[in-house]
């Protein structure tokens, strides 16, 4: 964002930077550490928190930080006196960064629903902005968090870095031209809903990731949760429940989705309607994003393909990279200074991720957690999967199974027995309150 690296500069020769506090500290949260505290000017990062205090340290340690310059704190006013020393702190409360009043924003970066979304709620109860890269989060909860940051007048975001963030940073472009969007997309190289932490074992190994959330990009339920968030910020739906994700030959040009997609789906329809988001797999540029838009005026398609763009009806876009850690100080920076969510949800959910039978279920039976062994996650449209009472995948950990279920079925709440006292599930139930589906009738 051009306009943000002059802000930061202004803030940075005032001698006033942006205080953030980040929440986590594994394999991504390290390297927004080691971005913020070597790289970027007008930015502190004042605090960590992570269970393990150690883990914390680490980060600090390799972002270049002094031993000597990091500190533990226990109590909110240790962590005030630290920031005022323009020490680091290190604790294993998350509430603490949310009360600091010194701490302009809090980064959630761990990437568990239920955790994620109580430190969310602090923070937003504590006058914070809070900067997500927790797709599972917003894709599970989200519109329910955007009300009570609105009440709160904080700004509640979705990382810009992610995909998600790069695709609404692009279709906020493809929109200001005067071009309509009309499908929101992702390229994986990967997708195989089978897929689990041991098949992933190597690969996580390779890159020092978290095998499960390796497995959660392998097998789909990153993807979908990707393109919900995309979708409930847009208000777009998906075109069938789990998406259309064509495989092209590997190095396929994107811009051959547009005349792709149009044969997986009904143009006519789809040009009527607010559009849709869904994915490829193989195509080039890798991992990068894509937009497909239309524009109604002869001239303009004239200058389009005179411009390279091609004849029409529609024209792709794209971004042919996502940079994850190394964006999201644009994020924090575009909420402290001007008030601005790279993404969040306008409303009412559009498309919700649903829970599905990796394996053979039995009842009785635990269910474990996003990318691991028993569940993967499908987009579906929302008033859909409230008309059929489907399962979130984002409320699925913990769960006890009251049935057998065979490989491949969706779940409906009236298959498992959830846990009890868990915020993510009230939330859950509030946001089916506030928004439900247009005559739907919700039973969960």
């Amino acid at each position: 964002m051009i306009i943000v690296d002059s802000a930061l500069e202004k803030r940075h020769s005032e001698g006033n930077p942006i205080r953030v506090a980040m929440v986590g500290a594994g394999f991504m949260a390290r390297g927004i550490a080691l971005q913020i505290c070597q790289f970027v000017k007008g930015m502190e990062l004042v605090a960590i928190s992570n269970r393990t205090l150690e883990t914390a340290k680490r980060a600090y340690r390799e972002a270049g930080i002094a031993e000597s310059d990091i500190v533990e704190v226990g109590t909110t006013a240790q962590l005030e006196e630290a920031i005022s020393r323009k020490k680091f702190s290190v604790t294993d409360n998350p509430f603490l960064l949310c009360e600091a009043g010194q701490v302009d924003a809090v980064m959630e970066v761990t990437g568990h629903i239920e955790y994620g979304a109580r430190v969310v709620m602090h923070a937003i109860k504590n006058g914070k902005h809070v900067i997500l890269m927790n797709a599972e989060v917003d894709g599970t909860i989200g519109s329910i968090l955007k009300t009570y940051a609105d009440k709160a007048g904080v700004v509640y975001t979705v990382a810009d870095g992610d995909q998600p963030g790069v695709i609404m940073n692009l279709y906020r472009f493809v929109k200001g031209i005067g071009v309509r969007p009309v499908l929101l997309g992702n390229i994986k190289g990967l997708h195989d809903p089978y897929r689990n932490p041991t098949t992933q074992k190597g690969f996580a190994e390779k890159w020092g990731q978290n095998p499960a959330m390796v497995t959660s990009f392998a097998d789909g339920t990153k993807i979908s949760y990707e393109q919900a968030c995309v979708a409930n910020a847009t208000g777009m739906k998906v075109g069938k429940r789990g998406m259309f994700g064509p495989t092209m030959e590997a190095g396929t040009p994107i811009e051959k989705t547009t005349k792709l997609f149009p044969e997986l789906y009904d143009l006519d329809e789809w040009l009527a309607g607010p559009g849709i988001v869904d994915y490829v797999v193989g195509a080039a540029p890798g991992p990068g994003v894509f937009v497909l838009g239309t524009h109604e005026h002869p001239t303009m398609r004239h200058y389009l393909n005179l411009y390279k763009l091609g004849e029409g009806p529609l024209y792709c876009f794209y971004t042919p990279y996502h940079l994850c850690h190394f964006e999201i100080h644009n994020t924090v920076a575009r909420a402290v200074l001007f008030n601005d969510a790279n993404l969040a949800p306008i409303g009412t959910p559009t498309v919700e991720v649903v829970t599905t039978a990796k394996i053979d279920l039995k009842s009785g039976e635990k269910l474990d957690g996003l990318g691991e062994y028993m569940t993967y996650g499908l987009a579906e449209n929302y008033d859909i999967a409230r008309a059929e009472n489907l399962l979130p995948i984002g409320l699925a950990e913990g769960a006890i199974l009251k049935t057998d279920l065979p490989k491949d079925k969706v779940l409906t709440f009236d298959d498992v027995i959830l846990p009890e006292g868990l915020l993510s599930v009230e939330l859950y139930k509030e946001q089916l309150a506030k928004f439900p589906p247009a005559s739907i009738k919700v039973t969960a």
